[in-house]
């Protein structure tokens, strides 16, 4: 074996001196992994600690640190007037040292050994920009959250130690504490009968529909959509390997006429609805629209999977309950967000169906996200309990209605006969179409080198539309004006 001064390491031991990791750990680690990759083969023998502390410039007593560990790992072993030597299955040949490249031992493969499935059907749709403004599809705006009250109920919690122990197993059931009281919330404010037995709580509206479709869909059904619906959703229906209807949508919502000529023509499984406000054109479907829907339902044994990704948001009148409120047939499973106007870490997802079918929805549950956050819940129950949703969401429509009405004159002031939309009754951002011929993506283009990013999954263009979906809740008055103006300068530029 060559010379143990003759092997560089100080060409792949690497010492970050102000990391918070010991230098001795820090060698140690790289020592093995040198190892691992053959550049150290069985045999090895290493320098004494003197010379080796000589080489890497560190304290002796470092090296010693170092070869400790290394002999606690089982990756050395030292023998008394012979030397340290690397320690590993003997070789019919003895191996030699490999050539040393400058940092190669810091690179991580950049492909795997092996053949993997590659899903274009789950790229990921969303963009991200540096830009001062950005528009989005219609987040709410953090700045609004009460984040240190929110997160006084949190930490209120976490010193109780009733609750410690909640610590030390897993819950996918989650908080019954926070379900009964989630499940009163929910039959006061949206008119579901139902008992915290009918609530499965997730992480998100996309883990719902993803259990949903797990349990719900096989391979060859078919699923009803609105001719424009949210992407993340179709993603999710595309990867169950369903086949994907769409349906023409108006001002009243999805076309129920539409509905029953497709299952006249062949076997329905599942019909995705989002009827608070349709995404992205946000009109909201008729009552009359929903009772039709519901006996459609029941006459041709489909699914509704109700989507109120945004129901907490209504400004001008109380909105129409869902359809989940008045199916007394179990076909409709109502999935929704709830704390969508706390902060991020406050949210959470939610599905309410039939106790049987819960049952089975608990076990995929388990499988993906076994662990839950039982004491978030915990939170979220107490903040039900003790008034404080309520009064932060009253608070906060207020401040999002004000902000709607903004970006609406803003809106009409720059851009007048160029565009058309309604003033949406809900929800967080405005379905605007365009009057005259523009590229949506060139116009994207030209914003962003003026500071403004609009996101391409806010853009609906084909041969018979040209339309925008344009939040407004994450933006104050200075900001819609600045971005309103970097917008609609560009659009005159573009069209002129």
């Amino acid at each position: 074996m060559d010379s143990p001064v003759k092997i560089p390491y100080e060409s792949f031991i690497k010492i970050d001196r102000k990391s918070e990791t010991p230098i001795y750990l820090q060698i140690s680690n790289q020592l093995v992994n040198a190892i691992q990759r053959g550049y150290l083969p069985f045999g090895t023998k290493l320098p004494g600690t003197r010379a080796f502390s000589s080489i890497l410039e560190v304290h002796r007593n470092t090296a010693v640190a170092v070869f400790d560990e290394l002999s606690a790992q089982g990756w050395i072993e030292s023998f008394p007037n012979k030397g340290t030597f690397v320690i590993g299955k003997d070789q019919e040949k003895p191996l030699q040292v490999k050539s040393f490249e400058q940092n190669y031992l810091q690179n991580y493969p950049t492909k795997p050994g092996f053949q993997f499935k590659i899903s274009n059907i789950l790229d990921n749709p969303f963009e991200h920009s540096d830009c001062e403004f950005i528009f989005n599809d219609g987040a709410p705006d953090i700045r609004l959250t009460q984040i240190v009250q929110h997160s006084r109920f949190y930490s209120s919690i976490l010193k109780r130690k009733a609750h410690q122990k909640s610590l030390g197993h897993y819950n996918q059931d989650g908080s019954e504490f926070f379900k009964e009281h989630l499940s009163r919330y929910l039959n006061l404010s949206r008119g579901l009968p139902i008992s915290k037995n009918n609530l499965l709580i997730t992480r998100s509206t996309e883990m719902s529909i993803y259990i949903v479709s797990e349990i719900l869909l096989e391979a060859g059904d078919t699923v009803m959509v609105g001719d424009l619906s949210y992407f993340s959703v179709n993603m999710i229906f595309q990867k169950s390997g369903v086949h994907i209807i769409t349906l023409p949508i108006d001002e009243e919502g999805i076309i129920v006429e539409s509905v029953r000529e497709a299952c006249q023509k062949k076997k329905i499984r599942m019909l995705y609805l989002t009827p608070h406000h349709h995404y992205p054109t946000t009109v909201a479907l008729s009552a009359q629209r929903r009772l039709e829907l519901l006996e459609l339902a029941n006459e041709y044994g489909f699914i509704i999977l109700e989507d109120d990704y945004d129901y907490e948001f209504h400004y001008d009148k109380s909105p129409i309950l869902p359809l989940a409120s008045a199916d007394t047939n179990g076909m409709v499973i109502y999935i929704g967000s709830f704390g969508k106007s706390l902060a991020p870490g406050f949210r959470t997802g939610f599905i309410v169906a039939p106790e049987s079918l819960m049952a089975e929805m608990r076990k995929y549950l388990g499988i993906i996200d076994r662990q839950g956050d039982i004491l978030m819940e915990r939170a979220l129950g107490e903040m039900i309990a003790d008034g404080e949703i309520n009064r932060y969401l009253k608070k906060s429509l207020k401040v999002y209605q004000e902000r709607r009405d903004h970006f609406a004159l803003l809106l009409q002031e720059k851009l007048g006969e160029r565009i058309a939309f309604q003033k949406p009754s809900g929800g967080l951002a405005i379905w605007l179409e365009w009057n005259i011929p523009i590229n949506l993506m060139q116009l994207s283009r030209d914003c962003i080198k003026d500071n403004l990013f609009i996101p391409k999954t806010l853009l609906y263009q084909n041969k018979g539309l040209t339309a925008m979906r344009l939040g407004f809740g994450d933006l104050n008055f200075e900001e819609m004006e600045k971005s309103i103006e970097i917008f609609s300068k560009n659009v005159k530029v573009l069209t002129s």
